[in-house]
């Protein structure tokens, strides 16, 4: 079964619901516990294609992920959307990497230079702004410099990944293609963004669209776990519905999501995620029921 797709942009350009988030290939001495070794990236890397995933979201943030895209599947440039973002002043330290963003044209041009080597690409579909506020962005001239890069076809679309209480800003500047934020049914303070978002001809690109794994993820968070304990949520839980699922195909529900981008470095997750995505949002009647319960929580 196809994955299913939807515009991301409002010239109709056509991206699947299910989007891979590369920050897990970020390389050792970054943070975190896992660590995915060259052989294992490539793989997945390939694998996601493979399986018909066409939008692929990483950021200069990620250590050696943009790197990675390039060396494993720059070949294959032309199957897949790429989405990077820019503001971003990492620094590798021996044990971890340091992230810093820095608003200023040189940053800016900066990432996208090294960006597009490290890809072995002559073009970034989507460029994102990652982090910053709407009067910083437009004071630097850092909005129209992204026009400027466009206006060369260095780029194709402008963008930007953050959250509240900016969003609302950012929006209003009627500058962005897409936007970024994170989403779940266990996180879903964001809903009513997305929906003004979409109303408005912006692309929403969601992350966190599967709450870390929920309450099955590797790394336990307490507070997703509360969420998902407190409404009840394993009442919806079944043979042919697993936890992952049933997160997955709540924020595939959203009129508004254009796509979600989950990250994965596990190939039997990633094949998981795409049947998942395949079966389509959940019922109207069960995402109102799940949206009660959360809501109940404060």
């Amino acid at each position: 079964m196809a994955l299913p797709t939807c515009p991301l942009t409002e010239n109709g350009i056509e991206v699947t619901q299910l989007g891979y988030g590369s920050m897990g290939l970020r390389g050792p001495n970054t943070w975190g516990i896992r660590t995915v070794d060259d052989p294992t990236a490539e793989r997945i890397l390939n694998q996601v294609l493979d399986l018909g995933i066409n939008f692929i979201d990483t950021a200069p943030d990620y250590g050696i992920a943009e790197e990675r895209i390039g060396r494993f599947i720059g070949s294959r440039r032309n199957e897949f959307f790429l989405a990077t973002k820019c503001g971003c002043t990492p620094v590798q330290h021996d044990d971890h990497l340091e992230i810093n963003h820095v608003w200023k044209k040189e940053v800016v041009e900066k990432n996208l230079q090294t960006s597009l080597k490290r890809m072995r690409t002559d073009r970034i579909d989507l460029l994102q702004f990652h982090g910053g506020d709407a009067d910083t962005l437009v004071r630097e001239g850092l909005v129209d410099q992204l026009k400027g890069f466009r206006d060369q076809g260095l780029i194709r679309y402008i963008g930007v990944s953050s959250k509240s209480p900016l969003l609302d800003e950012l929006i209003d500047l009627d500058v962005f293609d897409t936007i970024q934020v994170p989403y779940s049914c266990l996180a879903p303070e964001h809903d009513e963004v997305i929906t003004r978002a979409s109303e408005k001809g912006i692309g929403v690109i969601v992350r966190g669209g599967v709450a870390h794994g929920g309450p099955d993820a590797a790394i336990q968070r307490d507070e997703v776990n509360r969420v998902w304990e407190e409404a009840n949520l394993e009442e919806f839980v079944s043979a042919n519905v697993s936890r992952a699922e049933l997160i997955l195909r709540f924020t595939l529900s959203h009129p508004g999501c254009s796509t979600t981008i989950v990250g994965t470095a596990n190939e039997k997750h990633l094949k998981e995620n795409v049947a998942s995505a395949a079966k389509g949002p959940l019922e109207d009647d069960l995402v109102a029921e799940i949206k009660n319960r959360v809501s109940k929580l404060g």
